[in-house]
């Protein structure tokens, strides 16, 4: 995969993870802050690490098999794997200000 491949992908999956929602908070995961890194090999294989609003949340099983999913979806994409990290734990701090936006947090 070129460099220029990857920044494309990189792209897409940005826009993927732009449109997965907490079904309890009206914005989505990357704006919530939830996406701690994404990384794409030279091989296409992607890698996730994320967290949830809490540890008893709701959709812990759902939304990372729905990240999944969507990502294994896009063009390039060989595999996924989705790590669930609560090391940082989520704090509203890791909004972005669009999110905040959004929540009318500002």
């Amino acid at each position: 995969m070129t460099p220029e491949e990857k920044r494309i992908l990189e792209e897409k999956i940005i826009n993927v993870l732009k449109n997965v929602f907490d079904p309890e908070i009206p914005v989505s995961i990357y704006e919530l802050g939830l996406v701690y890194e994404h990384k794409i090999d030279d091989e296409g294989n992607v890698k996730v690490v994320m967290t949830l609003t809490a540890p008893n949340c709701p959709v812990a099983d759902v939304m990372p098999q729905q990240v999944k999913e969507e990502i294994s979806y896009l063009t390039g994409v060989k595999s996924v794997d989705v790590e669930i990290t609560f090391d940082p734990p989520w704090d509203e701090e890791m909004i972005s200000d669009e999110g905040k936006l959004e929540l009318g947090l500002l």
